[in-house]
């Protein structure tokens, strides 16, 4: 686990191209208990751990870049939702600490939890932008479907005319 979370900053833990073990561990400890990944050592094979703490092993190998931005893809798929709203914790801190996040994910109630602003794109065009404190799953589900929110309200306005004038 430990040499998974230092592999893409691999260069900070070397000297003379040796692996410096001690310090390696200790930044790899402190990511642990940062992310809570429940592991009985360092030694761990990632592909023994849960769902979950494999996901946090991930997070913790491009923080520990400590990049400005930070590209996340289907960060909680896999996972259970114990897990999920920890990383959602850890990701929406690391957000109010600066750094920037560019969230991709086909589940949108994830979206919603996550993002204060979502683009939304269907066959490769950008089909709508919402903030959000506007965004709701239907939004989202018209724009996904490539169906403008103007053009959904214009629909919308000329049905509800069209039920108002067959009622009377």
């Amino acid at each position: 686990m430990a040499q998974n979370i230092i592999s893409a900053n691999l260069q900070a833990f070397t000297r003379r191209g040796l692996v410096r073990d001690r310090t390696a561990n200790d930044e790899c400890g402190g990511f642990v208990a940062r992310l809570r990944i429940n592991t009985p050592s360092l030694r761990q094979l990632v592909m023994n751990l849960s769902g979950g703490n494999q996901q946090k092993v991930l997070l913790a190998r491009w923080l520990m870049k400590n990049s400005e931005i930070l590209i996340i893809d289907e960060p909680t798929r896999g996972v259970d939702v114990g897990a999920k709203n920890e990383i959602y914790e850890f990701i929406r801190q690391m957000a109010k600490d600066g750094t920037s996040i560019i969230a991709i994910s086909s589940e949108l109630p994830e979206l919603l939890i996550l993002c204060d602003r979502i683009m939304v794109m269907c066959q490769g065009r950008k089909t709508g932008e919402l903030l959000h404190g506007d965004a709701t799953e239907e939004k989202l589900m018209h724009l996904c479907a490539g169906i403008p929110l103007e053009e959904e309200a214009a629909r919308g306005a000329s049905d509800a005319a069209f039920r108002v004038g067959g009622a009377t």
